[in-house]
């Protein structure tokens, strides 16, 4: 056994679980408030809609939800996603749709089809851990450039693509993951721009955006794109798990036609194709016209479970912890005392039974340990109080022993 790890493939070799998937033992466990996972609320789960969708399928008696399927995706699914994505402002076919197994296969896909040893891709700091994980897989190199409040910071980007050649730049414009931040017209524009000027592909990664707590939309930065040439450098990706439900684990990529074959190709070798049954699933509840009104039920839900957990923490931390109020999304990225470090305040928030994601999470670099991530999505008013006071009592105990 001794010799086994040179056996496994350098992109296995010292990988590590994430924190975000090692957590989430907790959710589970009621005695835990735990605030740690994306995970999206199961209440706001429209069942009476799915069991319709999936009914309608049963009531076909096709055995085509059964059998094996092209890899691009049913075009069914594919016809209903262009309808769905047009009120995002982006115009497509389905021929330039992929269906995934989630949008993280989907990221899986795009960093199989462009990243290899020697690429580099950049990412906003901090950014989506899975993502990170996803990359390096890859061999590629990944390099952060600076975010804040506002999203990624475009002159530090311009100055990195100044100094030498980059393959992709990942990116979540819209209520980022972990932040909450999103990225203005403007600087959608223009990171577009730079990536036509330097050569580079966008990733697009877009789980968040529908989940809106103001009338504000921000069109998706694959919608500005004017030309194929603009196209060519942008890839779009969503998903279903946010909006309907996870376990069915659908999502999609939009690209122009040749990128998408590419990834075709990928997804062959990978998978196959999506399960069909969960794609006809989705593909009855799209038709349905349910979607739009479910989507507004949860944001109005998930601000008021984010304005909850805002409220706890103030009563109960004060000017101990901080944080920008998000404007839409699952998450309220949060910032303790200098010296604090989040990663260490967890075995004691643990002990007081609620849990959170330290902010290291979330770094290529060295972290700001004093940032963690909160999830508000499944609390109630009842949980959340109880939330921001076992967190103050974890921060009360950290702090005596570290006197």
């Amino acid at each position: 056994m001794a010799d086994l790890e040179s056996l496994f493939a350098k992109r296995v070799q010292g990988s590590q679980s994430s924190i975000v998937r090692d957590l989430l033992q907790y959710s589970k466990m009621p005695n835990i408030v735990s605030l740690a996972g994306g995970i999206p609320a199961a209440d706001m789960f429209d069942m009476d809609g799915i069991n319709a969708a999936l009914n309608e399928v049963i009531a076909s008696g096709s055995v085509n939800a059964y059998q094996y399927s092209t890899t691009d995706g049913e075009e069914v699914l594919r016809e209903e996603i262009v309808r769905m994505i047009a009120d995002r402002n982006i115009v497509a076919t389905p021929d330039e749709v992929v269906v995934t197994s989630g949008s993280q296969q989907g990221l899986d896909l795009i960093a199989r089809t462009f990243l290899e040893e020697g690429d580099t891709i950049l990412v906003e700091r901090p950014t989506y851990l899975a993502a990170i994980q996803g990359f390096k897989m890859t061999g590629a190199t990944v390099e952060d450039v600076a975010g804040g409040a506002d999203g990624i910071d475009v002159d530090a980007l311009e100055a990195r693509l100044e100094k030498g050649p980059v393959k992709a730049l990942y990116i979540v414009p819209t209520f980022a993951n972990p932040t909450g931040s999103t990225l203005s017209a403007e600087k959608r524009q223009r990171i577009l721009d730079l990536a036509v000027k330097y050569h580079f592909v966008i990733f697009e990664d877009d789980p968040y955006g529908e989940i809106r707590f103001t009338d504000s939309k921000v069109k998706p930065i694959y919608s500005l794109a004017k030309s194929d040439e603009e196209k060519a450098h942008i890839i779009y990706l969503s998903s279903f798990s946010k909006v309907l439900v996870p376990g069915l684990r659908l999502g999609f990529i939009v690209t122009n036609k040749v990128i998408r074959n590419k990834i075709v190709l990928c997804k062959q070798a990978v998978d196959l194709h999506t399960p069909v049954l969960s794609q006809l699933i989705v593909a009855n509840y799209l038709k349905s016209g349910r979607l739009q009104p479910r989507i507004k039920a949860i944001s109005k839900a998930y601000q008021a479970r984010c304005q909850m957990l805002i409220d706890s923490l103030r009563k109960h931390l004060g000017d101990r912890i901080t944080f920008a109020e998000p404007t839409g999304g699952m998450f309220l990225w949060a910032r303790l005392p200098k010296g604090v470090d989040a990663t260490k305040l967890l075995k004691y928030a643990i002990e007081e039974e609620v849990v959170f994601v330290p902010g290291a999470a979330f770094y290529v670099g060295t972290p700001e340990v004093e940032t963690l991530r909160l999830s508000f999505a499944t609390i109630t008013d009842q949980i959340a109080d109880e939330a921001g006071r076992r967190l103050a009592a974890a921060l009360d105990h950290y702090q005596a022993d570290q006197a």
